[in-house]
């Protein structure tokens, strides 16, 4: 663990649309053990990354605004980079505690890449988006950016995240459709645009071309949390223990549990949100 000034107790709510934000979670539970943290899965419209923006941005918000007034965190962590590339301005726009995002780590590549051609793995739906050109444009211009919009791997890294072994053949083939486009063979750094891929990192480093740097974000984003938290002392003290809460119920209930006990919670719940943007069948 990293020293460093105390941090104030207060209470974290980590969001992500399924299991992906554990990765965030580890990360906040290796810098800052004794934050306590809610977790709170969209199980109900997972995956986000091939869902509307507009539905997205709606349901987001309101889904987040009534969980904020019933766990009252003292900060909000969106471990989504689909949500956070969509949602953050609306989010801060709505609520009066701090929210901290996860957003593909372009900048962070192109200071160490030396090659200057650098990787993105994320979802379909956050390899189109503007956000992603804007991201390169304003942080990594002088790179070459390459990305692969992988249908997959989310579902996979969910598996894996529950003890499930992942064939090195699913894996491989997400990891050449990167390395086999044109110029490919020059990527010296790949940045990870899905918190769900934290589970799947073993993988990557392992059947990678060789030197390939991997780049996970979410380190960064308990550091942050750490800063703001910093900077609002006087924060309560927690009363209760960290609890787990989907908005629908797993198939993998059992196995979910147990993997989350791994990371502090004891039993997971569903949290009865408001009348949400509506979730087709």
């Amino acid at each position: 663990m990293e020293t460093g000034a105390s941090v104030p107790v207060g209470r974290s709510l980590v969001f992500d649309s399924g299991i992906g934000g554990m990765g965030v979670v580890q990360a906040l539970r290796d810098l800052l053990p004794t934050l306590p943290i809610d977790y709170l899965a969209d199980t109900a419209l997972f995956p986000y990354g091939e869902q509307p923006d507009d539905l997205l941005t709606s349901r987001i918000v309101s889904l987040l605004v009534a969980a904020c007034e019933h766990l009252q965190p003292d900060i909000l962590v969106i471990a989504c980079n689909t949500a956070s590339t969509i949602a953050l301005p609306a989010l801060r726009e709505r609520l009066k505690i701090p929210v901290v995002g996860c957003v593909p780590p372009i900048r962070w590549a192109g200071r160490v890449s030396q090659s200057r051609v650098i990787g993105l793995l994320s979802t379909s739906a956050t390899a189109r988006r503007p956000y992603i050109l804007q991201l390169h444009r304003d942080f990594a211009s002088d790179c070459r950016l390459i990305t692969h919009g992988a249908r997959r791997l989310a579902d996979l890294a969910e598996r894996a995240f529950l003890g499930e072994v992942i064939a090195d053949t699913d894996v491989q083939h997400e990891l050449d459709c990167l390395f086999s486009q044109p110029h490919g063979d020059e990527i010296d750094t790949v940045g990870l645009g899905c918190t769900h891929y934290t589970f799947l990192m073993d993988a990557f480093e392992r059947l990678s071309p060789p030197g390939v740097t991997w780049l996970d974000p979410a380190p960064a984003v308990a550091r942050q949390v750490r800063t703001v938290l910093q900077d609002a002392p006087g924060l309560p003290g927690a009363s209760r223990p960290g609890r787990l809460l989907m908005t629908h119920a797993s198939h993998e209930a059992t196995r979910l549990q147990e993997a989350a006990e791994r990371l502090g919670f004891s039993q997971w719940e569903i949290f009865a949100a408001p009348i949400l943007h509506p979730v087709e069948a």
